[in-house]
């Protein structure tokens, strides 16, 4: 019979994983932004199929601003309890990042609440800007670079010194590594 190794694998909860004090890779930030995206697909799902069941509409244009409104708290709402709960979402726990004050601290609400809320301008500026082009240009095929808008946000993360996002440093909050400490 073969002999089993019975260690443990090593898990990312709170009493074994701590912050390195390092900034992420713009990688490994990428990386967990796509996985975020798939996670806040089922999100949206769910909050539109909770919108229109609560508000019997049948056609998505119908209360569409109430709509998008009420999706935005949704998605915030899940941001939130994610950071609140250990400063991470899942798939920032996957790629080893965590969300923590500047100082090294506790997240406070109201520094969770300013980086949801700065998170959204620069994405939504270019967008509003692809949208001008498409429609002055008369060209609805560059429509299609809007998919690329939320990726804005690393602009300016190559012209600080620690490349933290921009709605990081308005916030007072920072993303950091994770390192893993195996059991003995």
């Amino acid at each position: 019979m073969p002999v089993m190794n019975a260690s443990p694998k090593p898990t990312l909860d709170s009493q074994q994983a701590q912050a390195s004090g390092s900034t992420p890779s713009r990688c490994r930030r990428f990386a967990s932004m796509m996985y975020e995206g798939v996670l806040l697909f089922a999100v949206t799902f769910l909050a539109g199929y909770l919108f229109d069941t609560l508000t019997q509409s049948r056609h998505a244009l119908v209360l569409r601003g109430t709509r998008q409104v009420w999706l935005f708290f949704a998605i915030g709402v899940y941001f939130l309890i994610c950071w609140r709960r250990n400063g991470q979402t899942l798939p920032m726990k996957a790629w080893h990042i965590r969300l923590q004050s500047t100082n090294g601290g506790a997240l406070t609400w109201r520094q969770m609440l300013t980086r949801y809320a700065l998170m959204w301008p620069i994405p939504l500026a270019g967008t509003a800007l692809i949208w001008v082009v498409a429609t002055l240009s008369g060209w609805p095929a560059f429509l299609m670079f809007i998919v690329v808008t939320p990726f804005l946000v690393f602009l300016p993360t190559w012209l600080t010194q620690d490349c933290q996002f921009l709605h990081d440093k308005l916030s007072g909050t920072r993303l950091v590594s994770v390192q893993i400490s195996k059991n003995p």
